[in-house]
């Protein structure tokens, strides 16, 4: 029921835009009752965001994961390695529902909401691998930009895998560190 209510919603996004459509109507899409939909998302941002906490989950498990003593910014690269499957899985959705964020202030709104949601549970997570609580921040949030950069440089470029790019975008972060001294 959620996968043809994501699906309904993203039709009508791209179709009539995401202020013109109601989640009314992506119930009516759907085959559902608007009240069915309800049960499914609180409101209509949310069908395309449905994936946040799957992620939060697998990163700050990984995070766990990584053996002790490792520092933190490749902690980090290690569990957004292990997160490569499931946004390879996501691609030809999150590409579909790409040009929606980007044309809508509300969903954008939600999207850095979800970003920074992401890095306050790296923070945590980094924490209780007993990183201080400023340099956690600090880390959390430059390997999540670190992150999205790579990410961003493989839907422009996917002559190399994600993991690559990945890798890329933190050595040019570790040279970008390096330029500082």
């Amino acid at each position: 029921m959620r996968l043809r209510l994501q699906e309904a919603a993203l039709e009508l996004y791209l179709e009539r835009g995401y202020d013109k459509t109601t989640a009314g109507d992506i119930a009516a899409r759907a085959g559902v009752t608007e009240r069915t939909f309800f049960r499914h998302f609180a409101d209509k941002r949310e069908v395309f965001f449905d994936g946040e906490a799957e992620l939060r989950d697998l990163l700050t498990g990984a995070v766990a994961a990584v053996p002790a003593g490792t520092k933190p910014l490749p902690t980090l690269r290690a569990a957004f390695h292990q997160a490569v499957p499931l946004i390879e899985r996501n691609l030809p959705v999150t590409e579909r529902r790409a040009p929606v964020i980007a044309a809508t202030p509300a969903l954008q709104e939600r999207a850095l909401a979800k970003t920074a949601a992401l890095v306050a549970a790296l923070t945590d997570a980094l924490v209780a691998r007993g990183v201080a609580g400023p340099l956690a921040a600090l880390c959390a949030q430059v390997g999540m930009d670190t992150y999205a950069i790579a990410v961003r440089r493989w839907g422009a470029d996917r002559t190399d895998d994600l993991h690559t790019h990945l890798d890329r975008a933190f050595t040019d972060l570790r040279l970008a560190a390096n330029a500082l001294k």
